[in-house]
């Protein structure tokens, strides 16, 4: 049995795509920072379903705990064959109104955690001559959003270190590839007012928000053997917003 590990695991999309990882006979790692709850009951839950899941805790601020939590992954059930980096924070506000506290955690949460983890887990990929690394960025990696300067920055940093690393370990049979989501109907967006809502999804050819389940299916496509030529690329899955 594979091991999956999904930091960000008790969020909208990283639970869904654990339910999905069980559903394809994974063991899965439910990574959490705060919400231990959410995640042992998520772990509960697949359990009832037949599926090996562990929570493990990942706090992506607390950067010399990350090469731990993968340790943990592999004490409690194996060394992780699929990496996927979804944990992630976004903050609305102009770049001179972030403190400096508030800039670098940013950065941490939603880049160099990601790094770190595949740092962790890739000696073990490495030597098994296999392995999946799929990052969750976002279409403000690629093109910048206002008022979220330094998230898409790190999100930017997410499509490079991909496409980079990529390179790096492909001849040792590791695909690497990142998903950059668009407006995604998660808790994420609480922030934005019903008429906002609105008035971007007026902008989506779609005519619709994506769910944590249309990024469950990129992921799925991803780590399947259908995509084992795919490696270094960005999967956009925006409902044709960009």
């Amino acid at each position: 049995m594979k091991t999956a590990f999904v930091t960000g695991g008790s969020g909208d999309i990283g639970s869904q795509i654990c339910r999905m990882l069980a559903a394809k006979g994974y063991a899965v790692a439910v990574g959490y920072c705060s919400s231990k709850e959410k995640a042992e009951a998520l772990c509960n839950d697949l359990r009832e379903q037949g599926a090996v899941t562990a929570a493990v805790a990942f706090n992506a601020e607390d950067l010399f705990s990350v090469q731990k939590s993968v340790q943990k992954v592999s004490g409690m059930l194996a060394p992780p064959e699929v990496l996927i980096n979804c944990a992630g924070e976004a903050r609305i506000s102009l770049l001179t109104d972030l403190s400096d506290d508030e800039l670098i955690k940013l950065v941490n949460v939603n880049l160099t955690a990601a790094m770190l983890a595949a740092k962790a887990a890739l000696p073990e990929m490495v030597r098994r001559k296999r392995g999946k690394i799929i990052s969750i960025s976002s279409v403000w990696g690629e093109v910048g959003a206002s008022c979220e300067v330094v998230y898409s920055a790190a999100k930017a940093g997410l499509i490079g270190f991909t496409k980079a690393l990529a390179k790096e370990v492909a001849s040792s049979g590791i695909n690497v590839n990142c998903i950059s989501a668009g407006m995604i109907d998660t808790k994420m967006n609480a922030a934005l007012s019903q008429s906002d809502i609105d008035e971007i999804v007026m902008q989506i050819p779609a005519g619709r928000m994506g769910t944590p389940e249309d990024i469950a299916n990129a992921v799925e496509f991803l780590i399947s053997e259908k995509s084992s030529y795919i490696n270094g690329q960005v999967v956009r899955c925006d409902g044709a917003w960009l």
